[in-house]
């Protein structure tokens, strides 16, 4: 199970192999400073190397579409089909979110994996477990509650149900349903019963008068009606009666997974119209929801991907017209999720607004990196010659050598070793970057070395001739 948006590597995370880098590069420096060049470059650039693939990777990963595991399940199979399509059409337009279809049974076993920490993501019915813990990020549909009275029955109202049977078409999922309605109108009370049916089994119960009416909670869709009108005409001869909850407005009040709704006129057949007048009932709306681990850039972008799919897909799908937005009131029954509520509120945060301080931060270290990396550089590319003393200083040394020399050997000494300090100057300094300062002070000390030595060399010869000129005077 992959949330990129939740759980996937931190944006910082190239910025963390970048100084990667840096380090591996210093400490690979530092480690081999009495090495030769090419060994210090060798080593400096292989960790650098490591260090950008490994920001390459980084990059890769965080670039990969999110994705979502999402539980689905219906008695007729109709809710993982309709996930599956909206996973294959957000695989074909590359969306950043993707869906991975968990199919189940029915929506209780849908909302029981959420639950579990088993998926991502649900298409739950709001009576059908526990939610403390989802959040919602779309109203996939509304489930009217229909009670469907046959031809002759003499049914007309929820009071003349009182001591028969009703049959409930989709079996356990409707307890809630059934819980509640019973609980209003007294049924237990009163020796109403109900009888748990299969789609399939729906109409023959009603043939042999085993149940006196049909409750059938189902999307009002051109689809799910039509089954209906498939179940009475095979079954049924003559006009049903749809049978008010008149009491729908109190149980909503109480039950906050259902609201009052009125069936509109003729919604079951056109003509006669079925029913003959706006009927008031129950009804729920059915969520994709999420769990609180996914990230609301995740939940914004799934929101988005979803609405922009059901353009694409309505024709095909006619259900998914009926998509909207969750409630965005602080005590809906299911909350919204925060990032789907700022995708609709057109409030989701830019790159730059999530990542302001991350790039702010990168900025800096950058620049750090960058003074690390070229501290690095030079200390990779200098010479591998030992540090000598500076020339002037060398030069000055000499000027005393000069001073208290003795002998014409001491004097060619000191001018072979003017000759090794001017080699070594030039030859120590890179190509066009001689310093003019100092190769001027050098010149001038050189200059003055010279004539220290000529005036030397001249008290020598003047020393020597000195006894020849007194045994000539003699």
């Amino acid at each position: 199970m992959s949330d990129a948006f939740g759980r996937n590597p931190h944006p910082n995370l190239a910025a963390g192999a970048a100084a990667g880098a840096g380090v591996l590069a210093a400490v690979a420096a530092l480690a081999t400073r009495g090495a030769p060049r090419w060994v210090r470059a060798t080593l400096v650039m292989g960790a650098v190397v490591v260090a950008c693939g490994i920001g390459i990777h980084a990059y890769r990963v965080m670039s990969q579409p999110t994705t979502l595991t999402v539980a689905a399940g219906s008695f007729d199979g109709d809710a993982p089909k309709l996930m599956t399509a909206i996973a294959s059409k957000l695989n074909a337009a590359n969306a950043p979110v993707r869906l991975k279809v968990v199919e189940k049974m029915t929506a209780a076993e849908a909302a029981s994996a959420l639950s579990k920490g088993e998926t991502d993501l649900a298409v739950i019915r709001p009576d059908s477990g526990d939610f403390a813990a989802a959040r919602a990020i779309l109203v996939v549909a509304h489930a009217a509650v229909l009670i469907i009275a046959p031809p002759g029955s003499g049914v007309a109202s929820m009071d003349d149900l009182k001591g028969k049977t009703i049959g409930v078409v989709g079996g356990q999922i409707n307890q809630t349903v059934t819980a509640v309605i019973a609980r209003e109108y007294e049924f237990e009370k009163n020796k109403t019963r109900f009888r748990y049916l299969l789609p399939v089994e729906a109409g023959p119960a009603v043939q042999l008068k085993q149940v006196q009416a049909l409750l059938i909670v189902m999307p009002l869709s051109e689809r799910y009606i039509a089954r209906v009108r498939e179940i009475l005409a095979r079954s049924l001869k003559g006009k049903v009666t749809l049978v008010p909850i008149e009491s729908a407005g109190a149980i909503a009040s109480i039950n906050k997974a259902f609201e009052s709704y009125d069936l509109p006129k003729g919604i079951i057949r056109g003509s006669p119209p079925v029913p003959d007048d706006d009927v008031t009932t129950l009804r729920m709306p059915l969520y994709l929801v999420a769990s609180k681990q996914v990230s609301d850039d995740a939940a914004g972008a799934l929101a988005k991907a979803v609405l922009d799919a059901r353009r694409e897909l309505v024709s095909e799908h006619p259900l998914l017209a009926h998509i909207t937005q969750p409630d965005k009131d602080k005590d809906a029954f299911i909350p919204i999720h925060p990032g789907a509520a700022a995708f609709f509120e057109g409030e989701q945060k830019s790159f730059f607004d999530r990542h302001g301080d991350q790039l702010f931060y990168g900025s800096m270290l950058f620049g750090s990196l960058a003074s690390l990396l070229a501290a690095v550089w030079r200390f990779m590319v200098r010479s591998d010659r030992v540090l000598v003393e500076r020339p002037l200083t060398r030069l000055f040394a000499l000027m005393d050598e000069v001073r208290n020399a003795h002998d014409e050997a001491d004097l060619v000494h000191a001018e072979e070793a003017i000759d090794e300090i001017l080699r070594v100057q030039l030859e120590g300094a890179p190509p066009g970057e001689i310093d003019a300062g100092e190769a001027a002070a050098v010149s001038l000390a050189t200059h003055r070395l010279e004539r220290m030595l000529s005036q030397k060399r001249a008290e020598f010869t003047a020393a020597a001739a000195a006894p020849l000129v007194r045994f000539r005077q003699v």
